[in-house]
């Protein structure tokens, strides 16, 4: 059984859920975050993965009992970067191969 399921980039959750509940734009957040608009952007966007540095960065800035917790983002972006890879394997690899390898 296959299942489709195309997990979001956490970066989409910041910019779609995180930033309109605090009522912040794209550069007040990087101000608080510490951090680069540009830099900020490119993981919005998904361009660019949350780094174990920015995870630590949402943890403290969010807090943990408000959703902030370093190692869930982390888990999210592990989540999608594991989905994007399986997803190009199974493309490029068919299971009768990986037997006879």
């Amino acid at each position: 059984m296959s299942r489709i399921y195309n997990p979001p980039h956490p970066g989409e959750t910041l910019r779609d859920d995180v930033l309109p509940a605090l009522g912040l734009s794209v550069t007040e957040a990087a101000d608080q975050l510490g951090v680069a608009r540009p830099s900020l952007s490119r993981v919005l966007n998904g361009r660019a993965a949350i780094s174990p540095e920015m995870a630590l960065r949402i943890e403290q800035w969010l807090g943990v009992e408000n959703g902030g917790r370093a190692d869930l983002w982390l888990a999210e972006q592990v989540t999608y970067d594991l989905w994007q890879a399986r997803s190009k394997f199974n493309a490029q690899v068919k299971p009768a191969e990986l037997i006879a390898a």
